[in-house]
């Protein structure tokens, strides 16, 4: 007889069919694959920290020095005229750059470097040894060379390219406020970092009709020059301009006691 209405049949367990074994190929193929993974994340992570992280250290950097550079001045302390290798010795405002920016300068070594640990940190000088007879302190006869970052590690010269002539670049010592003037469009003017004449005191560009300092012997000039930047060329980017202000501060005295 057949089976009742209310019973079902009872269906048969379904056999798994044994996987393939995987081909060394494959094997290879897959963790080839899992490798070029991590490596593009690491890489994003290298240009995410290159790009934000460093400028995030570099700024509270910046802003522990001027602070600490201003409370020694406060109490009439601080290097003015000789200052050591990596120590801030002015501080530098570009009033088209805002009411807020204020970069400390740090000075180099005395071989006329300056170091990457000097350029995180804010502006370097190129203090001594270089070609043509060395550099100048600010308001000196000479040229007041300095460096910064213009992508990276707190880009103090970001905004470079907005300078023009007529613009006033601020240096801060202890004593005195130097207010130069800048006289070249910063965009006229790329060069190799081989050429090194730029820091020269009465620098002369070798390249007939290009844009120079309106410069001569006896005159104080300032020059601003970027850095070798990352996925930059090792082009600089470069400012000349002149002195034209000197005003003396109040330099308050240390309280006795």
């Amino acid at each position: 007889m057949g089976e009742s209405s209310g019973q079902q049949t009872a269906l048969a367990p379904r056999r798994r069919e044994p996987r393939p074994p995987r081909s060394t190929a494959r094997r290879i193929t897959y963790w080839v694959g899992i490798g070029m993974i991590l490596a593009g994340l690491a890489l994003l992570g290298y240009v995410a920290w290159q790009l934000w992280g460093t400028n995030w250290v570099s700024k509270r950097h910046q802003r522990a020095i001027t602070h600490q550079l201003q409370e020694d001045w406060a109490a009439g302390q601080g290097c003015d005229k000789f200052c050591p290798e990596g120590k801030a010795s002015a501080l530098i405002r570009i009033p088209k750059f805002g009411k807020k920016y204020v970069v400390p300068v740090l000075e180099g070594a005395a071989d006329g470097t300056i170091s990457g640990d000097i350029l995180s940190k804010g502006y370097g000088h190129f203090a001594l040894g270089l070609p043509g007879g060395g550099a100048a302190k600010p308001g000196e006869i000479g040229n007041y060379a300095l460096a910064a970052h213009r992508v990276t590690h707190g880009e103090p010269l970001r905004h470079l390219p907005d300078l023009r002539p007529g613009d006033e670049v601020i240096v801060e010592t202890r004593t005195t406020r130097f207010i130069y003037v800048l006289d070249t469009d910063p965009n006229k003017l790329v060069i190799p970092f081989t050429e090194t004449w730029v820091l020269d005191p009465v620098p002369h560009n070798p390249d007939a009709g290009e844009p120079e300092p309106k410069q001569a012997k006896g005159q104080r000039l300032i020059t601003l020059t970027t850095c070798s930047e990352i996925f930059h060329t090792d082009n600089r980017m470069i400012a000349f301009g002149h002195l034209k202000t000197v005003q003396s501060k109040t330099v308050p005295k240390k309280p006795a006691g």
